[in-house]
């Protein structure tokens, strides 16, 4: 995650949590989320580039434990990533509320 994710790295959830780069690092570290899943659902991955931006979109399926309870739901994504001098690096990431249970099917 160090690696990939800009030293600027924001993700706004879509309930309008904000979190950085050290906010990431450090969930991971304390386990805070546990993922059985975190897979894009096939066929909705789109990839577009303009110079040295992307953006990826696609649903994304996610099944995990987290603060000890489950969650399983979808949800659409659009990551956005910039060329640097050091390679490709993961930008922003806006998430949208996951879907309603008959919707995501």
């Amino acid at each position: 995650m160090d690696q990939i994710l800009a030293d600027d790295f924001v993700l706004v959830t879509g309930r309008g949590k904000v979190s950085s780069k050290a906010d990431l690092i450090e969930s991971a570290r304390k386990k805070e989320v546990t993922y059985e899943r975190q897979d894009e659902e096939p066929g909705t991955q789109k990839v577009r580039v303009w110079g040295d931006t992307a953006v990826v979109t696609a649903l994304l399926w996610i099944k995990a434990v987290q603060g000890g309870k489950p969650v399983d739901y979808k949800l659409w994504f659009s990551d956005t990533y910039v060329r640097t001098p050091a390679g490709w690096r993961y930008v922003v990431r806006p998430s949208f509320l996951p879907l309603p249970k008959t919707e995501s099917k």
